[in-house]
């Protein structure tokens, strides 16, 4: 055994996964998040292992070989635009980029080897921020995320460790993606907790999708209102999951910890601070101790203010996985900011936890808060009741 139990995958080129300059998606992030936990002396060499290279064979466990072809024809420019549309690649959302197949297989084997990371036993916790891309579909990119690699990892744990797997989605949106791809197993259990679609790409995610056939009963979604603060989020969160594991006992947890519900992000319109990304991981990693013997892999996701917020968020993530659901306090280091600090477009916060409300005053949050709470009473009816019914 390892003397480390937390795992790192990491490698500079996950910044190959680049749709352009401006584009939202930036992948630098993850180098701000490492470097972050290096300067902070969070994170040791020790801990770090390369991510592999997913195989075709591996990304086919999800997605349709006629999509993968279409990937690898865009990657190097043989793919028409025309062509591409049919796949969601060249969109807006997702344009084609040279070694975008290689790019994004990148991200799965990252994701993979953090998987077997933790299933060969070496360690009980893996890290992936430069995965978590849970939107792609088996034949068709979507929301800036070609391969899913969450689906992936997850396909890949049924059929060379026939697990139960609890996926546990934080980001601000749906996880659509990974939701329909297991729609009907009822070996693979799926949580969302999302701003409400009425507001937000990709729409889905209402309470009433609870799987299909014999997945019917393991798919549970909590749509939160817009303007959602720290307090009603923890709230519906922390109760919806906690039954929802204990519903459904899994031997292992994916975790996709999206940063983007944040009141800095610039894509969504939640109003959360730093707190939720402590609370968040903090809970997920009591609940693998308590019923997975801590086994836990943890992904990125969403997030795009890439300067301020996610840098801390999944450096605390790792830090709760690595100090045993502890997180950092107080000042940034100091080498950290003088770095970045002539890069960054906005001022760099100067310590761990936001120290003062990041938005203004919502006149609604006791009518939001309020909302929460029922949409929270019927998720948590449906869980009681496909109790009763296993039962």
């Amino acid at each position: 055994m390892n003397a480390h139990k937390s795992a790192f995958v990491f490698s500079e080129a996950f910044l190959s996964y680049k749709f352009r300059d401006d584009h939202p998606f930036n992948q630098k992030r993850v180098v701000l998040t490492y470097d972050l936990l290096k300067a902070s002396g969070a994170l040791d060499d020790e801990q770090i292992i390369p991510p592999r290279m997913a195989t075709d064979e591996e990304i086919k466990l999800i997605h349709k070989s006629n999509y993968i072809e279409a990937v690898q024809k865009a990657s190097v420019g043989l793919l028409s635009s025309e062509q591409g549309m049919q796949y969601g690649i060249g969109t807006q959302d997702t344009p084609m980029f040279e070694n975008m197949h290689e790019a994004s297989a990148q991200l799965v084997g990252g994701t993979l080897t953090a998987v077997d990371a933790v299933m060969n036993g070496d360690y009980t916790h893996a890290v992936n921020i430069g995965g978590g891309l849970h939107h792609g579909f088996k034949g068709k990119a979507s929301g800036f995320c070609i391969y899913n690699d969450a689906a992936i990892a997850i396909q890949y744990l049924r059929e060379h460790y026939n697990l139960k797997v609890l996926y546990v989605d934080t980001d601000a949106h749906h996880g659509d993606g990974v939701q329909w791809a297991f729609y009907d197993d009822p070996n693979v259990c799926t949580f969302s907790i999302h701003e409400t679609g009425r507001y937000l790409f990709p729409g889905t995610g209402n309470v009433n999708e609870r799987g299909h056939n014999e997945g019917f009963g393991y798919s549970f979604n909590l749509p939160i209102d817009a303007f959602t603060e720290d307090d009603s989020f923890l709230e519906v969160y922390s109760k919806s999951l906690e039954e929802v594991t204990e519903y459904f006992r899994p031997d292992i947890i994916i975790s996709q910890n999206g940063a983007d519900a944040h009141a800095y992000d610039p894509l969504t319109h939640l109003c959360c601070s730093m707190k939720i990304f402590e609370e968040i991981p903090k809970l997920v990693h009591r609940l693998a101790h308590k019923y997975c013997n801590g086994k836990w892999v943890a992904l990125g996701g969403g997030g795009y203010d890439i300067w301020r917020v996610v840098p801390r968020s999944w450096a605390q993530l790792w830090n709760i996985a690595n100090l045993d659901g502890q997180t950092l306090q107080g000042p940034l280091p100091k080498e950290w900011l003088e770095k970045w600090q002539p890069k960054s477009p906005v001022q760099l916060p100067t310590h761990w936890q936001d120290l003062s409300r990041v938005y203004k005053e919502i006149p609604r949050k006791k009518e939001i808060t309020e909302k929460n709470q029922l949409t929270l009473g019927k998720a948590l009816e449906i869980i009681r009741n496909e109790q009763k019914y296993i039962l």
